[in-house]
């Protein structure tokens, strides 16, 4: 659905990229959500003392929130991994939760940021297999019998194909229902009024898609760690 008014596309036309704006909205508001992170993480780096502020309390309760949840899934081992899992969920949803300003746009309502999220992760998983198992890694696709390795390999890659088709369009799914009811709240009832109940739940619906990524990742990433049986 075409949106009315997107701030950051208007910006870019006015410097002569009205091609680029207009192909790629999802990648000029990936540029914001990124920014957005880096002003933020540096707030709270600058933040840090001894007496901890307000900000550094709240950073220091979500970043060791999350940390200690994936942990208790993953063991011990996982914990060096925490920062690609955190870099990830907060990406999302900082992406997921932008696109309720209006004149912005959420990039995980396109599919090239979510399948880059899903690739990203997936390639992560088997780094970390690679990494803990070395070439044994391999008998995590190869089953328990050998005489049924060839077919449970066959399995086991259509199985880690699905992981990425999995992540990246029940998100992409997800957020582009949202942006369709809301738009078609805005153009039959206005601007505000009607739409805020939707938008309320659009704040639930962001946390709850970033945080079943999230879930996920650290399931695959468990999957990996792992010995295999």
């Amino acid at each position: 659905m075409e949106h009315p008014y997107l701030f950051f596309v208007k910006l870019f036309e006015l410097i002569g990229l009205d091609h680029f704006a207009h192909a790629y909205p999802h990648v000029i508001y990936s540029w914001v959500a990124m920014t957005l992170l880096i002003v933020m993480g540096a707030i709270g780096a600058k933040s840090v003392s001894l007496v901890p502020t307000k900000m550094q309390n709240f950073l220091e309760i979500v970043i060791s929130g999350m940390e200690e949840f994936m942990v208790d899934i993953t063991g011990e081992e996982g914990r060096a991994y925490f920062f690609i899992i955190a870099t990830v969920f907060l990406y999302i949803l900082v992406c997921n939760l932008i696109g309720l300003v209006p004149g912005f746009f959420p990039p995980t309502a396109n599919l090239n940021t979510t399948l880059s999220c899903a690739i990203v992760v997936v390639f992560a998983t088997h780094v970390i297999g690679i990494k803990h198992h070395g070439a044994k890694y391999i008998k995590h696709f190869m089953g328990p019998m050998l005489a049924m390795a060839p077919l449970i390999f066959a399995i086991e890659i259509i199985g880690h194909t699905a992981r990425l088709l999995s992540l990246s369009f029940r998100l992409f799914g997800n957020m582009v229902g949202h942006e369709i009811v809301l738009g078609i709240l805005f153009m039959l009832a206005g601007l505000f009024f009607a739409p805020l109940p939707i938008m309320a739940l659009g704040i639930f619906v962001s946390f709850i898609q970033a945080f079943v990524f999230f879930l996920l990742s650290i399931i695959y990433f468990t999957g990996s760690i792992e010995h295999a049986h």
